[in-house]
């Protein structure tokens, strides 16, 4: 099968449950709120050597965010929820309280208080005796004097069963083709809600495979889609093909990573120099999640 010229391959991508929530900060202004979502989101691509996958959903106008200010929506993905509630915690503590003029909210409504994940109510301490809540309804707040005022944090943040490992794989005819592809991809996915792309830009130069010659290593480069050891492995490129990216996609539900996927083939598709679109799996062993490509056409 074929779109926009493009070979699309007869496969799926496999993905795993992971447990998420969303992050929302506010600032004085876009610039700092972009600042709190940067630093948050530092060293967190893989869980495969990280502690949660976290990346930037959505910029969100003043209108918008809880508090009349300017925002960003961050998700959060780890394998379990405590794992989730820890690097939650590390992170807005160590990122987010200490940005400038920010402020932090739970974006998830409407969950149980037994999946619900303690933020503010952990970090709470840091004010020393000092900190003191305030109730909104059903929504408890954490005030912590800080030197520029206050830190606001709500007091715990809602947590959804998710969808970690979505992928596509972008074989071109040059390293210039292969990234005009990746990026416009990750452009389209970016206007999908309920998702992120955790590696650097949303693209992962260094696709990796289960396993390894030396028995530490969890994972390790994925050796099949490496042009340059075509002549030494069985590998899985065309002749032609001298460049690989790809796309890995967390979301809030099944259907929040079809439609990214969906948007993400046919961007993609879109640009010369492109000669297959194919996605991994493990063969149905790593995730209950199948995302069978042409199905999504």
């Amino acid at each position: 099968m074929r779109l926009n010229g493009v070979e699309i391959a007869d496969t799926f991508a496999e993905a795993f449950p992971m447990k998420g929530t969303r992050v929302i900060v506010t600032a004085h202004n876009e610039k700092w709120a972009q600042i709190a979502a940067a630093e948050m989101s530092g060293n967190a691509t893989s869980v495969i050597a990280c502690d949660c996958e976290t990346a930037l959903e959505t910029t969100l106008l003043p209108e918008e965010s809880p508090d009349g200010r300017p925002g960003v929506s961050l998700l959060v993905f780890a394998f379990d929820r405590d794992s989730l509630a820890k690097a939650v915690q590390g992170r807005v503590g160590q990122c987010v309280l200490t940005t400038p003029t920010s402020a932090c909210f739970n974006g998830i409504s409407d969950c149980p208080s037994d999946k619900k994940i303690s933020v503010g109510g952990a970090l709470r301490y840091f004010g020393d005796g000092f900190q003191f809540s305030k109730k909104l309804g059903n929504r408890r707040f954490w005030r912590i004097p800080t030197m520029d005022g206050e830190f606001l944090c709500e007091d715990t943040f809602g947590t959804v069963t998710g969808v970690g490992g979505g992928n596509l794989i972008i074989l071109g005819e040059s390293q210039a083709s292969a990234l005009a592809s990746a990026e416009a991809a990750v452009e389209a996915i970016s206007t999908v809600p309920d998702v992120i792309l955790p590696f650097p830009g949303g693209i992962v130069r260094s696709g990796s495979k289960v396993g390894s010659q030396y028995p530490k290593l969890r994972a390790s480069t994925n050796d099949a889609y490496c042009p340059t050891l075509r002549p030494l492995v069985e590998s899985n490129l065309p002749e032609n093909c001298q460049c690989v990216y790809e796309l890995v996609i967390d979301g809030l539900s099944f259907d929040s990573v079809q439609a990214a996927m969906r948007v993400g083939i046919q961007a993609a598709t879109q640009v010369p120099g492109i000669l297959r679109v194919t996605a991994g799996n493990y063969g149905g062993k790593l995730g209950k999640h199948h995302f069978h490509l042409r199905e999504l056409l």
